[in-house]
C-alpha cells in the first residue's frame, strides 16, 4: 500500500508530469491537493490514510520523507510547517507500533530550502525517536 499527498499537477506544471493523480488502484491513496496548509493535510492523513493503513496492517513501513511541501520551500506552493511533519510521523509511527513491531525505514526524499529542511527533519527524527 502506498499513501501520498502531493500538489495537484495544475499547480506544479511543468515540474512533475504523470504524478499519479489519475491512478485508481486499490492499494494506492494518492491525494492531489491545491495550495494548502497543514490542517488540510492532517485531515487527509486522518480520514484517508489512517483507516486504510489500519485495515491493511503493514508489517513494515517505508517512509519517503519529502519536506518540499514546507511553506518556506519554493519548489512547491504548499503550506506545511515542522509541526505538521512531526504530527504525520507520529501517526505513521503509531501504525508501525501496532502492526509492524515499530519497523520503519525512513529515507530523505526532498526539501530544497535548507533551513526549513533542517527543522523539518529534526521534527521527523524527534517523532521517530519519541523525544
Amino acid at each position: 500500500m502506498m499513501c501520498s499527498f502531493f500538489q495537484h499537477p495544475f499547480f506544479q506544471h511543468p515540474f512533475y508530469p504523470f504524478s499519479g493523480a489519475d491512478n485508481h488502484v486499490s492499494n494506492m491513496i494518492n491525494v492531489p491537493l491545491a495550495r494548502t496548509k497543514g490542517m488540510q493535510v492532517r485531515e487527509v492523513v486522518d480520514l484517508m490514510w489512517l483507516p486504510r493503513l489500519e485495515e491493511f496492517k503493514p508489517q513494515m513501513i517505508f517512509f519517503s520523507a519529502g519536506f518540499d511541501a514546507h511553506r518556506e520551500d519554493d519548489m512547491a506552493n504548499m503550506g506545511l510547517v515542522e509541526d505538521d511533519y512531526g504530527w504525520i510521523t507520529d501517526q505513521i509511527r503509531a501504525i508501525a507500533e501496532r502492526h509492524a513491531q515499530g519497523r520503519i525505514v525512513s529515507c530523505l526524499e526532498g526539501g530544497y530550502n535548507l533551513s526549513a529542511l533542517g527543522r523539518s527533519v529534526i521534527a521527523h527524527l524527534r517523532s521517530l525517536a519519541e523525544i
